[in-house]
């Protein structure tokens, strides 16, 4: 039996047999090790529905299982001016969203069950902190390009038309 130890003088061991394999064990190593990047590939074919947001109507990728929204829009490099992605929860909740992988500048608003907007943010690229809803109701969370809220004069209080049902209801 082979073990790829060579038996060298006075009874030890030596790695003869393992030296001329090591620089590709490296190389495996350091290509499936944790030291590559984590970064997510960018999601694009998630369902889609359109929203009507006081005389607007916004087309948003509905991400409404845990892995979708865990995802986001992380990795994506640019958004069109009335595309939107839109978090389900299955149940009301109090949430905190993130920058996590996404250089994309956007705006978050927290949605009632009814889909009036609770509160709105303004999210940094790549910043990590969370940005908690204050309200423990949230069912909705509709990302949007930085500033498009206040660009369209959409408050909170606004409703939201055509939201999907939660997921508990499916």
């Amino acid at each position: 039996m082979d073990s790829g130890l060579a038996r060298g003088k006075r009874g030890h061991y030596c790695w003869r047999a393992m030296s001329s394999r090591l620089p590709a064990l490296i190389l495996l190593l350091l290509l499936s090790g944790p030291l590559r990047s984590a970064t997510p590939e960018p999601q694009f074919g998630l369902p889609r529905v359109a929203l009507g947001i006081g005389t607007l109507t916004v087309e948003a990728q509905v991400a409404a299982d845990e892995p979708s929204r865990e995802r986001g829009l992380m990795s994506r490099t640019s958004l069109a001016a009335d595309e939107a992605m839109l978090f389900v929860f299955p149940a009301p909740r109090p949430v905190a969203f993130w920058m996590k992988n996404t250089t994309v500048p956007l705006s978050v608003a927290y949605i009632s069950p009814s889909g009036r907007i609770f509160e709105i943010h303004d999210l940094k690229p790549l910043d990590e902190t969370p940005v908690p809803s204050a309200s423990d109701a949230v069912s909705y969370a509709l990302e949007m390009p930085r500033g498009w809220f206040e660009r369209h004069g959409i408050p909170a209080g606004e409703r939201i038309r055509g939201l999907p049902a939660s997921t508990t209801a499916r």
